[in-house]
């Protein structure tokens, strides 16, 4: 068991592992390795980097400097975090145990467009299906996905549901031991209608699926899909933290963009040394 583990390998993920790391708390990084920063052509507004520097070398530079510190790095999915005396980190391949957690994994960039995604929210769309699940019980449901975030969710519905389907929207679905005799769509979506509710889906090909709810999961999940889960205060897409970086869950915390305000590395960096200092008060 960790005394902490961070979600996410961005300059708040990693500032917040060095912080409780050299504090000596044993501490684990979980990462896909695909943080936004990486994509930054050249940053020139960080303290310290004169002829200013690429967002892949500054990224590079702070998985360096962790491993320096003989952090331990992984390179796995993070689909879900629950609470059992301890909180369980579940990943594509395992699951593993910690006292408390750092959530660092930025905001969600990714966007929907489709017509009707805004309008059907909390009236048949739904982010979480351990949360929203049981209002489901006995209906025809679909997960809108197709990695293997989207398949986490399509197992936490199949018990509840009557029917759960996979819709792609265009993409290819990921290959997973766990979508055996799955209904799969793989069309592209025109629009989600209804009235006071969700009612059916429209395909691009003029095609239409009756449906009672659809469950978001593009993508991985995200700090605030991770956060929903075990019940973290959520206002406007944001994670909600005190000074201290701590969520409204006991010993859950989150830093960086995930908690909305400026989107800078100066400002990720501050949050992760403040979450990786509150950290320790509370082991």
């Amino acid at each position: 068991m960790y005394d902490v583990i961070v979600i996410g390998s961005g300059p708040a993920g990693i500032t917040s592992a060095i912080y409780a790391k050299r504090r000596n708390l044993s501490v684990l990084v979980i990462s896909n390795e695909k943080a936004i920063l990486q994509k930054a052509e050249n940053i020139d507004n960080y303290y310290g980097f004169p002829n200013g520097i690429t967002g892949k070398q500054l990224y590079e530079n702070g998985i360096k400097q962790a491993e320096n510190l003989k952090i331990k790095l992984l390179k796995d999915e993070v689909v879900n975090i629950k609470y059992q005396n301890n909180f369980i980190i579940e990943t594509v391949n395992s699951n593993y145990e910690t006292k408390s957690v750092i959530l660092a994994t930025g905001a969600n960039r990714e966007t929907l467009n489709i017509k009707g995604v805004k309008e059907f929210e909390g009236k048949g769309i739904s982010y979480c299906a351990i949360c929203d699940a049981y209002f489901y019980k006995g209906k025809d449901v679909a997960v809108l996905g197709s990695g293997n975030y989207a398949i986490h969710e399509l197992m936490q519905l199949k018990p509840v549901a009557s029917s759960v389907t996979i819709l792609t929207n265009g993409a290819e679905l990921v290959q997973n031991r766990e979508i055996s005799n799955i209904n799969v769509i793989e069309k592209p979506i025109r629009e989600f209608i209804g009235d006071s509710k969700l009612q059916e889906i429209e395909f691009e090909d003029n095609t239409k699926k009756k449906i009672s709810g659809i469950f978001i999961a593009q993508g991985i999940a995200s700090s605030s899909d991770l956060a929903r889960k075990i019940g973290a205060r959520i206002e406007n897409g944001y994670i909600v933290v005190n000074e201290n970086m701590e969520t409204t869950v006991p010993n859950l915390f989150a830093c960086g963009d995930c908690t909305g305000g400026i989107m800078q590395i100066s400002k990720a960096v501050y949050e992760g040394c403040k979450a990786g200092l509150s950290v320790l008060k509370n082991i």
